[in-house]
């Protein structure tokens, strides 16, 4: 049963890091962004759901990457609740919750097979931690800070009203 869970596993992860960068890259309008969007979030449930299970399983070996699975996967909610549900301030925790959700699928990815990728293996294990976080952040607010930008001159009225 572990090795099925770690397949789907593996496989909803590969389809998370291709998905979210495929998202990230595109137009952000109707089409590709909101159906890359769309499978990017249905394989992070089956990300979540099946790092909560081989957890559960491996409980004294794993309960770390289950934290960083509820954390992440609650990034991915608020995001995708965000865009679904037009909270106020939608927009903004709709960047803030994807691509923070994709950080934590890159540093789940780098933490558990870092002694496999060359030149991440000479890394202490400390940054390969921390490492995403502090690529992506500052990436973060530069997607919102353009946004905002985009918004406040007029232009991005359109753009971000047709992202549905």
């Amino acid at each position: 049963m572990f090795s099925f869970l770690l397949w789907l596993h593996i496989l909803a992860g590969t389809v998370c890091l291709i998905t979210g960068l495929t998202a990230a890259a595109v137009e952000k309008r109707k089409g590709l962004h909101t159906a890359a969007g769309e499978v990017y979030h249905a394989a992070y449930v089956l990300l979540f759901v099946t790092s909560a299970a081989m957890a559960i399983m491996h409980w004294s070996e794993s309960a770390y990457l289950f934290y960083i699975a509820l954390f992440s996967y609650g990034l991915a909610l608020i995001g995708y609740l965000s865009w679904k549900r037009r909270w106020r301030n939608w927009l903004g925790k709709h960047i803030g919750g994807m691509l923070g959700s994709y950080i934590g699928v890159v540093t789940a990815v780098l933490v558990v097979n870092h002694a496999n990728i060359p030149l991440v293996r000479e890394l202490p294990i400390l940054l390969v931690w921390f490492l995403p976080t502090i690529i992506g952040t500052p990436i973060i607010f530069a997607v919102a800070r353009k946004d905002n930008k985009r918004r406040s001159t007029g232009s991005g009225g359109k753009a971000a009203s047709s992202a549905e």
